[in-house]
């Protein structure tokens, strides 16, 4: 089994770690989990600024 990998620079999904490990989001268990990766840090991010909302 092979990890995918999301490069930021590029906009591609990779099989395996092919970049430099500063351009990839990952691992990442399928193609399509990947694919997702900017809209999954975009949900954490959302979650994470609502839960310092509610800490103030």
């Amino acid at each position: 089994m092979s990890d995918y990998w999301y490069n930021m620079t590029t906009g591609e999904v990779e099989q395996g770690a092919r970049s430099s490990w500063r351009h990839l989001l990952g691992p990442y268990p399928s193609y399509a989990e990947a694919a997702r990766a900017l809209e999954k840090v975009e949900e954490r991010n959302r979650a994470w600024e609502e839960d310092d909302e509610d800490a103030d």
